[in-house]
């Protein structure tokens, strides 16, 4: 799982696996979800990223 964001556009992107993207959905406004041929999904970009969450730039990784 690769996580970035770009400051410039305000974009979070949440990228889960190297597949190829099929299709992207606009779940939500502002919200995308990225899907492979067999509809699983790659990834999740959040626009306006700063007015949807308090720190963008911070990731905190739990495993249980």
């Amino acid at each position: 799982m690769k996580v970035k964001y770009d400051r410039e556009v305000d974009i979070l992107y949440i990228k889960l696996n190297d597949s190829p993207i099929e299709e992207s959905d606009e779940d939500r406004p502002g919200m995308v979800i990225d899907y492979d041929t067999d509809g699983l999904i790659v990834g999740i970009e959040i626009m306006n990223a700063s007015k949807r969450m308090t720190q963008p730039t911070t990731i905190e990784l739990e495993v249980a």
